[in-house]
């Protein structure tokens, strides 16, 4: 079974079975609009196979905590949303899982969800996995999915295919506390993902860029100073970490644009357009942070001749110093010998002039042959990550987004683990957080809280039978956090944010 990261930051306590049923299609409601007006915590909204007209506005759809809102497909079939200026707009909605629904066609955007303004009172607690959003009407500054103001959520199994040429695939305006895990984009137009408008604590991984546009990830950007969430915030991103993706083609698959303390590590890049990264400062008003104190390490780069000159573009009132390059690998094809990049800082054991022993990048297959030299050359971590693939990572770690000798006991453990999956709640967490597991332990099994270097920081074990248990976080102070669930040979993670 496909390992999945247990959601990031999300207060997941999806219900199991919801109240009721509210069908839109033949026979029942005309639109999500006209269901959203009938829903109640715990109900499923359910589009029938076939296409449905986009445009629905609907405002405070919110479940509760233990009562998700599901909207979703026809668990046999396709459900289509089709046209409209977008698919459909939530504004300020609460604990809503969307899955199993195909957008296309919009003239404005794809799927818009927004806090209406209200700062204080974000859009929270989402889930949205297993859509699609292809072929948008738009060639302008137009998004497949944006997200203003958005909180506690997780984009995952999902599909980004030809944006428009002017906008993003997946827009952030101060959004906090996210997840995009397992996604697939494909022809991007200016960003795949952007994170601006104040953004931060996102994860980015296990995800494909595939041409993913002029910036494949625009970590930041330039907002309008209204616009931010919150008002105050001194940066377009910050505290991004951008882990074991793969990313080919497009112009450029990073740009560090007003960003800091953000951490690209452990990511495979092939053949970019242009550069292999940018860093920009595109809002200049005085109170901002310059782009600085960012990370690139582990990352496995492959280039031609077209990303060499320079690798790195560097524009003005920024700190390119303050960047730390660690332990990446890189090799252009068309030159061999090639000594890498003119880095803005001195890198710490990088890799040069090695050819990276690929398996066959022309069918896209980047896992690491025998002999790679990128095998065990990587800065060591202790967070218990996986790669690409899903096996856990060795200590130290291979370069790049796969493992190159994953352990056999970690494949094991990917692919048949017999622990119930994890909720962590509230999301993000300040003096206690409650653990739920989705069905009571046949075993005893122990909780571990670790900071992010695996120091074991707080240790609990839970008697056969438990399904719920509260950890105290009082003295710890803010940042991330893993928990571990370990249960005879297997384990289960999930990473905790303390404020």
């Amino acid at each position: 079974m496909r390992y999945s990261t247990l959601l990031l930051l999300l207060c997941l306590l999806v219900a199991s079975s919801h109240a009721r049923t509210l069908h839109i299609g033949a026979g029942g409601y005309a639109s999500l609009e006209a269901a959203a007006r009938d829903a109640l915590p715990g109900d499923t909204i359910r589009f029938s196979s076939g296409v449905h007209a986009g445009g629905s506005y609907v405002a405070n759809l919110r479940g509760t905590a233990d009562k998700w809102i599901l909207i979703t497909g026809p668990d046999n079939g396709i459900a289509v949303i089709e046209g409209g200026g977008t698919a459909f707009q939530l504004t300020d909605p609460a604990y809503l899982h969307i899955r199993n629904l195909n957008f296309r066609g919009q003239s404005a955007n794809g799927v818009n969800i927004d806090d209406g303004g209200s700062y204080d009172s974000p859009a929270r607690h989402l889930l949205i996995e297993q859509c699609v959003w292809e072929g948008i009407n738009a060639t302008g500054n137009n998004d497949l999915l944006k997200m203003s103001g958005v909180d506690s959520f997780v984009v995952r199994n999902c599909a980004f295919l030809d944006g428009s040429p002017g906008g993003s695939m997946v827009d952030m305006v101060g959004c906090h506390w996210g997840v995009f895990e397992d996604n697939l984009f494909r022809n991007g137009g200016s960003n795949s993902i952007q994170a601006k408008g104040g953004t931060s604590d996102i994860l980015i991984t296990h995800n494909r860029f595939l041409n993913g546009g002029a910036r494949a990830l625009n970590i930041g950007g330039s907002t309008g100073l209204d616009f931010f969430r919150p008002m105050n915030a001194d940066y377009e991103g910050a505290r991004i970490l951008v882990f074991a993706n793969y990313f080919r083609g497009g112009q450029a698959p990073f740009a560090f644009v007003g960003a800091v303390q953000c951490d690209v590590m452990n990511n495979t890049v092939v053949y970019p357009e242009k550069w292999v990264m940018r860093i920009l400062q595109e809002n200049t008003d005085a109170r901002f942070q310059q782009c600085g104190d960012n990370r690139f390490r582990n990352n496995l780069v492959v280039v031609d001749n077209r990303a060499i000159s320079p690798s790195v573009n560097i524009g003005p009132n920024t700190r390119p110093a303050t960047f730390v390059f660690e332990h990446n690998l890189w090799f252009n094809t068309q030159q061999p010998s090639w000594q890498g990049p003119q880095l803005p800082s001195t890198e710490i054991a990088g890799l040069r002039a090695l050819d990276p022993r690929l398996r066959d990048l022309a069918t896209d297959d980047i896992a690491l042959l025998s002999d790679s030299p990128a095998i065990g050359a990587g800065l060591p971590f202790a967070a218990m990550l996986r790669d690409l693939f899903g096996a856990l990572f060795n200590v130290p770690p291979s370069i790049g987004a796969v493992e190159g000798n994953p352990p056999v006991s970690a494949l094991e453990e990917a692919h048949n683990t017999a622990l119930p999956a994890l909720s962590v709640y509230p999301q993000p967490a300040r003096e206690q957080v409650t653990l739920r597991l989705t069905t009571p332990s046949r075993a005893a099994q122990s909780v571990e809280l670790c900071d992010m270097s695996g120091r074991v920081l707080r240790r609990a074990l839970l008697p056969a039978g438990t399904m719920v248990h509260a950890l105290d976080l009082r003295t710890l102070p803010a940042g991330r956090y893993v928990l571990l669930l370990r249960g005879g040979v297997n384990m289960t993670r999930s990473v905790l944010v303390l404020r």
